[in-house]
């Protein structure tokens, strides 16, 4: 797949509510054409917040965004925009952060957890000198991390109900 740059294109979760943001690195093509985080329907976030938190499964963006503000979870990504082929983090060039003070000057987080190396990675080079908040890194959700089953991904999650 080719190289091509992106610009996130729709608007971070989160009201005066939220407690933690979890971080992804850019959203996926499926995402982006579905305008809503995590939307691949192969990729587990959902099915593994809906685990830890014991809610329904939400299906719609509706429903997950209305789970994720109930339970004080706010949604976001490292990039603001990035040449990326694909979903394919290892080929990120080019990246500009967002600017995360939209989200920590106004909601109470207490943990800022990061969604697979790669956004780990980009928090830690462009986020952090600027948040002086450490993330938490869990592992990737995406159906491209495969070596990570469920159960062991459901386990690492459980770290967010520390800051819930």
């Amino acid at each position: 797949m080719q190289a091509q740059p992106v610009t996130h294109a729709f608007q971070p979760v989160f009201d005066q509510n939220s407690r933690i943001l979890v971080l992804g690195t850019m959203p996926s093509p499926s995402s982006r054409k579905n305008g809503f985080y995590y939307s691949h329907p192969r990729n587990r976030f959902w099915p593994v917040l809906a685990e830890i938190l014991q809610e329904p499964l939400p299906f719609t963006p509706d429903e997950k965004q209305e789970l994720a503000l109930r339970r004080g979870i706010a949604l976001w990504d490292v990039l603001a925009s990035c040449v990326i082929a694909g979903a394919d983090d290892a080929s990120i060039r080019q990246p500009i952060p967002n600017d995360l003070s939209l989200i920590l000057e106004h909601a109470p987080i207490r943990a800022v957890f990061t969604t697979g190396g790669k956004a780990h990675q980009l928090y830690q080079r462009y986020c952090l000198p600027k948040t002086g908040v450490e993330d938490i890194p869990l592992p990737s959700t995406s159906p491209a991390n495969c070596r990570i089953g469920m159960a062991e991904l459901t386990q690492s999650y459980r770290r967010m109900l520390d800051y819930l």
